[in-house]
């Protein structure tokens, strides 16, 4: 069976940016999985897997835009640095989380200087080409539970009765 629309896909991948550094790979034997189509993983990547099969490998080079975008100065907000712990020696590149009305958010610390810490809420591979070794691990027909992204039960989550997704 090919990738397409609606079809049920695992792959095995390595994602390395242009300096050759891993930034992140699937475990053995826990591949990623997800349903074609239904933009759970970056468009560039998503475009590339169409049409390929079960065993199949591919090395996938995905530009910024069809990535996780260019680095959006928009998203760069200054926080006083007095909302931060006291004890903590801020530096650029440190990572922290921050509750919003909707939910926790990740953000790097861009500048750290004074009385103000400029924060990057882009994603932290936004501007990056990103490079994918890819195997082709099992596609098949998604469920309709898996179309809808949700489980046997309705659910968005796994549920214990039925397996789960």
């Amino acid at each position: 069976m090919k990738i397409q629309s609606e079809t049920f896909v695992s792959i095995d991948y390595t994602l390395k940016l242009d300096s050759g550094d891993v930034v992140d790979k699937s475990e053995a034997g826990a591949p990623l999985e997800f349903v074609f189509g239904s933009g759970q993983i970056i468009p560039g990547l998503e475009r590339r897997l169409a049409g390929m099969e079960q065993g199949e490998r591919a090395a996938v080079v995905v530009e910024a835009a069809a990535g996780y975008g260019e680095v959006n100065e928009e998203l760069w907000n200054e926080i006083p640095r007095a909302e931060f712990p006291a004890d903590v020696d801020i530096k650029a590149g440190m990572m922290f989380n921050a509750e919003t009305p909707h939910g926790p958010i990740r953000f790097r610390v861009r500048e750290a200087e004074g009385d103000v810490v400029v924060a990057d809420f882009n994603h932290p591979l936004a501007g990056e080409r990103l490079h994918f070794d890819v195997t082709v691990v099992g596609v098949r027909a998604a469920t309709p539970e898996e179309i809808a992204g949700t489980d046997c039960c309705g659910q968005h989550t796994s549920c214990s009765h039925c397996g789960g997704h």
